[in-house]
């Protein structure tokens, strides 16, 4: 068994954070003179860059860890999920895209702002920042927690603690210093790394197994795990791809998270138009495809690795993942190293988003809108400076929150984190509702997106296991909560 870094782990390391320092230092721009520069890079960006960047953003360390784990156990059908989401792009590109450049939004709330007027955007965007508070600390201190299994080789408060503000520091310096333009940049960095752990680690097992290629496939065809597409209808929660809720639920979820939440719609309106704005979501969908066959094809060699072997996916009492058990028990000094920054370079992608982000809604949906309305003639070099306040505040809320989900996981058993990972997931449904209503129907208003909002919410929280014991699909309660979400809105007219 291995026991935490050694030195050539450590350089690599280190090497790593210094490499992120000074891109962090070249990127920093003490010129913006606008929330749209901070915010959108004033719409600059070709085509490539947002799309590598929107890849690195989607993909995180529960990403990492979790396509081996779902090959491992099951089989490819997940790729289904990056296939099938090339519908859901299609719908954003041809809706939703043309009304947003049209508008030269800066949030993608704007939109309801002009259809619905009112209060829309601020209720809206009160509902995205609560959830991504909640989704993203969580997201944040089960990185952590990895990080602290590989470099410590334990899960002390102490060395989480640190897990996190390393993490979030390291995410924070390209917002704060430069805004959008340093985060798409520094994602180009991060995903190449990413790919390249994952890259090494596929090489080593290959060359670890005492099989040739024909050997490894008669072996995994046999059995069944190169299975592709799933034909059986199910409604139950059990953690699997069929083409039925891959053409309902789970289009339904990549519409809201490519089109409605501001974490990765702010990177496609960075985009120079319209034109280049579709081109990088269909350029993300497509290259998470040869992704996903990378990571899931890391399952399947653990999978033939482990035949021989009965093993234990714990650690201090924590379930861990087959690839985490593998880091921690069976891969080699520098490899390590490599994976672990690996890790780092997927959290980092999906922090650093999620911090602009939430920033960009505070000042767009809430702040600015408040601001102009008590007092005009407001300096836009006041918005750069309290977006970057803004950076630094939701910064120490989600390291709270992820140190807090820590505590509270470790002292109990209600579900925090399950919870926690799924809840922008459950805002979704009432965002879809919301939007689906705005974009295709002449009814609704804006009195009624907070109960539209909490119907979809309340909805899908109610259909989880730990609150009545029921055991519908993800995909499925995303179906049904975005039916009684739009339902809601349909009640009033404009």
């Amino acid at each position: 068994m291995q026991a935490g870094f050694s030195f050539i782990d450590w350089f690599i390391f280190i090497a790593y954070l210094i490499i992120l320092l000074f891109l962090a230092s070249y990127l920093s721009n003490k010129n913006i003179n606008s929330s749209r520069e901070f915010f959108t890079a004033k719409n600059s960006f070709a085509a490539l860059p947002v799309a590598l960047s929107l890849l690195a953003t989607a993909q995180s360390a529960a990403t990492f860890l979790g396509a081996p784990e779902f090959s491992y156990r099951y089989d490819l059908t997940l790729l289904g999920y990056s296939i099938t989401s090339l519908l859901a792009i299609y719908i954003v590109v041809k809706v939703l895209i043309p009304k947003l450049y049209e508008m030269k939004a800066i949030s993608v709330y704007e939109l309801l702002q002009e259809r619905f007027g009112g209060n829309s955007r601020r209720d809206v965007g009160i509902m995205f920042l609560v959830g991504r508070l909640f989704a993203s600390g969580a997201r944040l201190y089960m990185a952590a927690l990895a990080l602290s299994m590989i470099l410590f080789y334990d899960i002390s408060l102490v060395h989480v603690s640190f897990s996190v503000i390393l993490l979030t520091l390291g995410a924070l310096i390209f917002t704060y210093f430069g805004g959008i333009k340093s985060i798409i940049i520094s994602d180009i960095l991060q995903i190449i790394v990413y790919l390249g752990a994952g890259i090494a680690v596929v090489i080593y097992l290959y060359l670890s197994l005492a099989m040739d290629f024909n050997q490894i496939f008669q072996t995994l065809s046999e059995a069944q795990k190169l299975k592709y597409i799933d034909f059986e209808l199910g409604f139950t929660n059990e953690g699997k791809f069929n083409i039925f809720s891959l053409l309902t639920g789970y289009i339904l979820l990549n519409i809201a998270a490519f089109g409605l939440d501001q974490d990765l719609a702010q990177r496609v309106l960075s985009c120079k138009d319209k034109k280049q704005a579709g081109f990088s979501l269909y350029g993300a969908t497509l290259l998470s495809i040869p992704v996903s066959i990378l990571f899931l094809s890391i399952g399947l060699l653990l999978f033939l690795y482990y035949q021989e072997h009965t093993i234990s996916q714990k650690f201090a009492g924590e379930s861990i993942t087959i690839f985490m058990y593998y880091i921690l028990n069976e891969m080699p000094n520098g490899l390590k190293g490599f994976v672990t920054i690996g890790a780092i370079a997927a959290a980092l992608s999906s922090t650093n988003s999620v911090l602009g982000a939430m920033s960009s809604v505070a000042i767009e949906d809430i702040y600015k809108p408040y601001k102009i309305k008590h007092k005009n003639n407001i300096d836009e070099t006041h918005f750069v400076k309290t977006a970057k306040t803004f950076v630094l505040i939701f910064a120490f809320l989600l390291s709270l929150m992820a140190i807090l989900s820590f505590i509270i996981h470790s002292n109990s058993s209600i579900p925090l984190i399950s919870f926690a990972l799924g809840v922008m997931a459950y805002a979704y449904s009432g965002l879809l509702g919301v939007f689906a209503s705005a974009l295709f129907t002449n009814r609704g208003n804006s009195k009624l997106i907070p109960y539209a909002l909490f119907i979809g919410f309340a909805s899908v929280f109610c259909m989880q296991g730990y609150t009545f014991g029921l055991n519908i699909g993800f995909a499925w309660q995303l179906v049904i909560g975005t039916t009684l979400s739009f339902g809601v809105m349909q009640l009033g007219k404009k």
